[in-house]
This record gives structure tokens, C-alpha cells and sequence, in this order.
């Protein structure tokens, strides 16, 4: 039996943390938790049988930390730690088996009892924010996925992940590597979205149709302040979704660590889950067997309905979207006319030519850039020159344009190869572009589009060529979209392009694909697209009939014309359309673009801030603001010219970053492109220590001292504050992770250092943080402490002693600013 099969049965019941429950045990702090399946089997073990006799229906390995990384120097394997974690939660479940029942809900409990092979972020940041390769990162959970499989373990749990990209080589390397039930959990911040920016809605879009069997939330906050997520999961999920918050934040009482929900508020709080919908329930951090044991009284005392299996579609609730994500954003196909921006194509195109060939990225960016601010939501990618390798040249691109917008993108080839490549390294789901009525092109694209979930503009063109009429049309996309079913790709994902022709050759061509977007429109209900330009080839006038006939298209039944954002008229068009079809509701959008640009006699002017266009030479403040990391040396070297060092770290660089900081505390970025700039200043900084050297100078307005808490291996976050202290102008001393308090100690002392920041992510470790802090404190070090990670918060701060609590990377810059006095600099 798998797991999957009590989907149609019952609420399935998970268990509770395992962190919460080694505290209870009186572990120590600072241990390798999984190395403690050999050290303490005994615990691991009863921990397990615990939470099985409570109710759970799976229980979760003692693998959480587990990688290749992480494992370096402790003598042990993946492959060893991962074998005896998956026997002790065995051994649980056989003796939990055997177990005579001493409640009502044992007595209930289903005979089966699975184990799950628990797996969690490796730890490291994924690129292009940080060095991790996405082919690394599938490699380590490959190395996972198969020790698992080989030790017996009944499903893949992926928990706590915070960024989608690394969940998304995670679910490939499991998919690729066994046939085990995949169920992937992710965590949310309190504004709504995970630590690299991205939301329910994108997570979901990008996860849910890799063939994973369950998807949800765990960690986070506590379970009241979940409900909200949740919610948009089971708008938006097709799959059972999975709950496990944690029993609130913590806080100290009487030195011991207690978390704030009681069992009671857990419980109730999980109900109103049940009541909406959610297949699986179970706790995280604070959670123990008594939460798990009282969760399921609960659950057999109320009856909760069954949740359909992953292959039977939710019905009422669940919308099935035409859509595609960056890593950040998703763009529904929904009423709204979506414009894709079609200038990141060679054809016709010189300078974007010879820009791939010497690959000035430079000019690509600009582009990407200028199209999004002109109005298009999603890009479509195409590198295709016959003397570039367009496989190594697709996937860069794709990084570069995401790194610097956050629209969606559509892979744009005719190469198999390169589709899958670019659809698989791309961080979010993108659109492919594209798939047409020949046999041989349905054979290599549908599976790539049935793998990876993507949406697909499907071309009305076969072996007999460009289709003469309308019913050419029509016929060649019914074919199409009942092939597409033939793979399982519902009509969600397809997007029909009924192509034009240009009317100076052939007459009716317009009128035909007009007819055609309507018929298809009606008789299959799909989304459909068309690059409108085509119409006008060898006629004068051209923007004068491709704007006519782009209206034309769009009542029609147009959803997502492909078109030069640039060009105002075809913008112009657009908007208008979507005024008087009303798909803009009360001119909302209308009023916004041209309400403005009326001067006192009432009279329109055609001017509207608009794009520079990409030969505009950009200042540093830009470059930062954009992330343009290449580009920061060489504006600064000619900044030079007409500055000071301190001058432009003064005038230009600390202000600059101030907007990105504000923009990013507001919710308009998010962390990827915070570490871009950071990324970009530092580059602006390195040319300026050169500089300075001639001087004998540096810019520095202190020394911090960085570390992880001894016991925690876990540094994201401080090495994310290290990045932007760095380029705020203070030096850092990063003394890593897992630090022992007597270092943090003696390198305060040694070097007279005036803060120390502490990054503690584990709940079991927290206490090491207060320790360090005293010890400070005894030494009687001219001090203070800043503190900061995920399981902390201002109270808690507060309590173990610290003089300041930073929410995230920007509030350690203010925090830093306030204790040197930003302003003044030492030279």
C-alpha cells in the first residue's frame, strides 16, 4: 500500500517536530542532530514510536540536515546516516504495531504506518544570488533520493524550503531517481512570501504539475497566522495540501525555550484547516506528540471528509490557470489582455545580433528592462544564430533577464534540446514557445511540456505547411489539442496561435485569422496568442495597419498578442481596447497611463514618461538600482573623473542603496535583487580600494564580528548580512558557523570590536545564542549584540539579553548605522 491510497480514506496525520522533542530528551545543543541516529538510536527511536502511538500516519526520518555538505569531516556517509535513520523510524513503526492501544484514537489508527525519508534545504544560497549551481544542488538530493530508495524509505519528504528554485531541482532529482510519493512543503515569511520573494500562487504554479503528490506549508508562523496561506494553496492547488505550523514563535520562560500556541489553539486553529479542506495535517517546531495525539482525537472525532487522490482534480474550488511564474511572479491568462515582448529575437534585429555574438549581456538586460516598463508582462527568449551555441546561450540569458526582471519568461526555439534545458534551469515556470500541428514537433514537445507543466503556444502550421483558411486552422488546432490530452496536458495549457499572414500577398489572410481566433475560441475554450506585425509585410504604413489590426484581433478573442512594447501606438491600442471592452474595470488601469497628460486647455499630450531606450548611458546610482553588476566598475572608474572615493560612497552608493533597502522593506523587491545590488556596489567598491590605496586609506565605518551561534550549521542568513553591512562601508569579521562562545569572546576582545551579530536558526540552539551574549557581558566587553533568525523574535531578543533585534539584513544595516553614527567614515 502507499501513502497516496488513504488520500481517498482519511486525513492523513504527520508528525511533529523533532527538534521540540531532542530538547525534551536533554540533548545538548551543538550536536549534529543526525548523527545522533547512532549516538542516541534509542531516543531517535522513541521519538518516532511516540509520535506513531499519538496518531501520526508517517513519521520523518532524522535526516533533515542531512547532505554531502554538511556530513564533511563527521566520518559519516550519506548513504550510512540516511540507512539508519530510515531503520529506526522503521523499528518505531513495527513496534508501534505491536503497541497495545491505550486511547480511543490508537484504536482508530490505520494498520499502515509509513516512513518518510525527511529532507531539507542544503543550506547554501542557490544562484544567482549565491554560488550554488542548480545541477549541484540536483546532484546532493540526487545522492539523498537514492540512499533513501535503497534503505526502504515509503515517500520523499521536501519540508521547510525557502526557495522554490532549490525545491525544484529537489522534486527532479526525486522524480528522476525513484518512484516514491513525493510530498513537498515550503515556508512563508510574515508578509505572505518566501525568503527569495516568491508567493503561494508562483509556488504552487511552479511545483505543483512536476508529478509531486502533495504540497503545502509547514513552519512559518503559528497555526492561526497560516490560515490565510493556506487558503490560497487550496485555491490553487490541484494536489492534497499538506499543514504543519509550528505551535507559534518561542519566547524564554524560566531560561527554558516554551512555545506560545498551547495545544487547545493548535487544535483549534487546525480545524478551521480541516473545515476548508487540507488532506494532511501535522505540527513543526514547538509541536510533540501530546499536539499530534490531541490533533487526531480531533480529526476521528469530527469526521473530516476524504481528500480525492493527486490524479482526481478537486472540483468547485480548485481554478485551472492558464499561467506562467518567474521566480516571483505570476501572470494569470485570465480576462486581461497579457502582452508578451517579442524584441529578445535576432530576426530582423542587427544590434541584438551582434550583441549575442560578443555577448554583451548588457544589451539584452536593457532590453528586458525597457520592455516591462513599457507594459509587457511576459518576455519571449530567442537566441537562435546558426554560428552561437544557442544551448549555453539560452540558458545564460535566461539568468540574466531574470536577474534584473521579474516577468515571466517564454522560451522561444525550434531546438528540443535547448527547449528542455531552458524550461528545466529556468527559476519559475516559463511558456514554450512552441509546439505545432507536425507529428515529429508533438512527439519531441509534448513530453517536454507534460514533465514540466508548462503552458505551450501551439502554431495552426503541419507537414503540409501554413494553413490556406480558416478550417486549416481550426482543423490543425483541434488536432493539436487532442493530441495534447493524449499526454495528459489539459486545455489550460495550451495557447493557440492561428498566425497571419501579410494581407499584400494573400487578401483574405487577416480576415482569415480573425475568423479563426474567434472559431477557436469558441469551439475549444483555449487561450490564444499572435505576433499581429506579420499583416503589414511589404505594405507602407506599417504601424498604421498592425495597430487596426491588432484591435481587430483583440475583440476578436486576442488574450496575448506578441508585440513590440516599445512602440506606443500598439500600447495605445491596447489600453484603449481593454477602456471600452471593459475588461479594465471602471478605466482604472486608462486613468492611470493617460489621466496625467492633459494640460489646462483640456488637450491630450502625446507625451508619457517611456522607456530611454537602451543606448541611454547609465549613471552609477542606475546601475545600482538595477543590479548591473558588470557594469559598476567602469561607471565608477569614470565617476573618478569628478568625484572623491568618499564622495561617491556618500552621494551615490549609500544613497542609492537606501532606495533599493526601501524598496525592499515595502514589498516592490525582494531578496534576490537586494543581493544584486549588494552584489553591484561591491564591484563599484573594489575599484574604489584601489583607488584609495594610493591614498592609504579605506572606507570603513567599523568592524562587526558575523557569526552563527555554536551548534548551528546554518548561515544563510548571516552570510545574506554580511553581503549588505560589506556594501554599507563596515568591515566584517565572519566567523562562520557553528563558533564556539569563546571565540566570539576572545575575537571581540583581541580586535576591539564594537558589535558582534549572532544568527541562530534552530530552536535547540537559540540557548547558545544567550550564552554568548553573557559571556560578552562577563567579560566586560565594550559591546553591543545584534541578533537575528528565523526562530527569533524582538521579545525573545529582549529576553536573552541582546541590544538589538534585526528582522532581516536591512534592519542590521540601520542597526549598525545607529551605533557608528552613519556619516561619520574613518579614513
Amino acid at each position: 500500500m502507499r501513502i497516496t491510497d488513504l488520500f481517498n480514506k482519511k486525513i492523513i496525520i504527520c508528525d511533529g517536530a523533532m527538534g521540540t522533542m531532542l530538547q525534551q530528551y536533554g540533548l545538548k545543543a551543538g550536536e549534529i542532530p543526525e548523527l545522533l541516529n547512532f549516538t542516541h538510536s534509542e531516543i531517535i527511536e522513541a521519538i518516532h514510536r511516540d509520535y506513531y502511538q499519538a496518531g501520526s500516519d508517517l513519521v520523518s526520518t532524522n535526516t533533515f540536515g542531512c547532505n554531502r555538505l554538511k556530513l564533511e569531516n563527521t566520518g559519516y556517509t550519506v548513504d550510512q546516516v540516511v540507512a539508519q535513520a530510515v531503520k529506526l523510524a522503521r523499528s518505531a513503526s513495527e513496534k508501534a504495531k505491536g503497541a497495545e492501544p491505550q486511547t480511543s484514537s490508537q484504536k482508530s489508527l490505520s494498520p499502515d504506518r509509513f516512513v518518510a525519508l525527511d529532507i531539507g534545504p542544503i543550506g547554501k544560497l542557490m544562484e544567482p544570488v549565491g554560488e550554488m549551481l542548480f545541477n549541484e544542488a540536483y546532484d546532493i538530493y540526487k545522492e539523498l533520493i537514492l540512499a533513501g530508495k535503497k534503505a526502504g524509505a515509503d515517500l520523499v519528504l521536501f519540508e521547510t524550503f525557502t526557495d522554490i528554485y532549490e525545491l525544484k531541482a529537489a522534486v527532479l532529482a526525486a522524480k528522476e531517481n525513484c518512484d516514491l510519493p513525493v510530498f513537498c512543503s515550503v515556508t512563508f515569511q510574515e508578509d505572505g512570501r518566501m525568503l527569495m520573494g516568491t508567493d503561494a500562487l508562483t509556488a504552487i504554479n511552479i511545483i505543483q504539475d512536476l508529478g509531486i503528490d502533495a504540497f503545502g506549508v509547514n513552519c512559518s508562523l503559528g497555526p492561526k497566522q497560516m490560515i490565510g496561506i493556506v487558503r490560497e494553496f487550496l485555491d490553487y492547488s490541484r494536489l492534497p495540501v499538506l499543514v504543519q505550523p509550528n505551535a507559534g514563535l518561542p519566547v524564554i520562560i524560566d531560561g527554558e525555550t516554551v512555545f506560545q500556541v498551547n495545544i487547545a489553539e493548535y487544535v483549534e486553529a487546525m480545524q478551521e484547516m480541516l473545515r476548508e479542506g487540507i488532506a494532511a495535517a501535522g505540527g513543526c517546531c514547538g509541536t510533540n506528540p501530546d499536539y499530534i495525539a490531541a490533533l487526531t482525537e480531533s480529526i476521528l472525532a469530527k469526521d473530516y471528509p476524504a481528500i480525492l487522490p493527486p490524479d482526481s482534480e478537486r472540483t468547485g474550488r480548485v481554478k485551472s490557470l492558464t499561467a506562467a511564474s518567474s521566480a516571483t511572479k505570476t501572470v494569470i491568462m485570465d480576462d486581461r489582455i497579457r502582452v508578451v515582448g517579442e524584441r529578445i529575437n535576432p530576426t530582423g534585429k542587427k544590434l541584438l545580433r551582434e550583441a549575442l555574438k560578443s555577448k554583451d549581456f548588457s544589451y539584452l538586460e536593457n532590453e528586458a528592462i525597457e520592455q516591462v516598463k513599457a507594459g509587457a508582462e511576459i518576455l519571449d527568449i530567442n537566441v537562435g544564430l546558426p554560428d552561437i551555441d544557442e544551448h549555453e546561450m539560452m540558458l545564460t540569458v535566461i539568468r540574466k533577464v531574470s536577474s534584473v526582471v521579474n516577468a515571466p519568461l517564454q522560451i522561444d526555439s525550434a531546438n528540443p534540446e535547448v527547449i528542455e534545458a531552458a524550461v528545466r534551469h529556468y527559476n519559475g515556470k516559463p511558456i514554450i514557445n512552441s509546439v505545432n500541428g507536425k507529428k515529429e514537433s508533438m512527439e519531441t514537445v509534448f513530453p517536454i511540456v507534460k514533465k514540466y507543466g508548462t503552458c505551450v503556444v501551439a502554431l495552426t502550421l503541419d507537414e503540409k505547411g501554413l494553413p490556406e483558411n480558416t478550417e486549416e486552422r481550426l482543423a490543425i488546432a483541434e488536432r493539436i489539442i487532442k493530441t495534447a490530452e493524449t499526454y495528459g496536458i489539459g486545455r489550460e495549457k495550451i495557447i493557440v496561435d492561428c498566425l497571419t499572414l501579410t494581407v499584400s500577398a494573400q487578401q483574405d489572410a487577416g480576415r482569415d485569422t480573425l475568423e479563426a481566433i474567434r472559431l477557436v475560441k469558441k469551439e475549444f475554450g483555449v487561450k490564444t496568442t499572435l505576433g499581429a506585425s506579420n499583416v503589414s509585410f511589404g505594405l507602407p504604413e506599417r504601424k498604421l495597419l498592425n495597430r487596426t489590426f491588432l484591435a481587430m484581433a483583440l475583440e476578436a478573442g486576442l488574450d496575448a498578442p506578441i508585440t513590440d512594447p516599445l512602440v506606443d501606438e500598439y500600447m495605445d491600442t491596447i489600453h484603449a481596447f481593454e477602456a471600452l471592452s471593459g475588461k479594465d474595470k471602471e478605466s482604472h488601469d486608462y486613468i492611470r497611463y493617460y489621466g496625467g497628460q492633459a494640460d489646462q486647455s483640456g488637450i491630450k499630450d502625446p507625451k508619457r514618461e517611456k522607456a530611454q531606450g537602451v543606448a541611454a548611458e547609465l549613471t552609477l546610482e542606475k546601475i545600482i538600482l538595477e543590479g548591473f553588476e558588470d557594469r559598476a566598475a567602469d561607471a565608477t572608474e569614470k565617476l573618478l573623473h569628478e568625484m572623491k572615493p568618499l564622495e561617491i560612497v556618500e552621494e551615490v552608493i549609500i544613497p542609492a542603496l537606501e532606495v533599493v533597502g526601501k524598496e525592499y522593506e515595502i514589498g516592490n523587491s525582494f531578496l534576490p535583487q537586494l543581493i544584486k545590488s549588494a552584489d553591484t556596489v561591491k564591484a563599484a567598491f573594489n575599484v574604489l580600494k584601489e583607488e584609495m590605496k594610493s591614498t592609504g586609506g579605506m572606507v570603513s565605518y567599523g568592524k562587526v564580528i558575523l557569526a552563527t551561534v555554536q551548534g548551528d550549521i546554518h548561515d544563510i542568513g548571516k552570510n545574506i548580512v554580511k553581503v549588505m553591512l560589506e556594501n554599507y562601508g563596515y568591515e566584517i569579521v565572519d566567523l562562520g558557523k557553528d563558533v564556539p562562545i569563546e571565540t566570539v569572546v576572545e575575537t571581540a576582545r583581541d580586535q576591539n570590536i564594537k558589535m558582534v551579530g549572532l544568527s541562530a536558526l534552530m530552536t535547540t540552539t537559540v540557548v547558545n545564542m544567550e550564552k554568548t551574549i553573557q559571556a560578552l557581558n562577563d567579560a566586560g566587553l565594550d559591546c553591543v549584540t545584534m541578533v537575528g533568525g528565523a526562530v527569533l523574535t524582538e521579545g525573545y531578543a529582549k529576553r536573552i539579553g541582546a541590544d538589538f533585534y534585526c528582522k532581516d539584513a536591512m534592519e542590521s544595516v540601520r542597526v549598525a548605522n545607529r551605533v557608528f553614527k552613519e556619516g561619520k567614515l574613518t579614513i
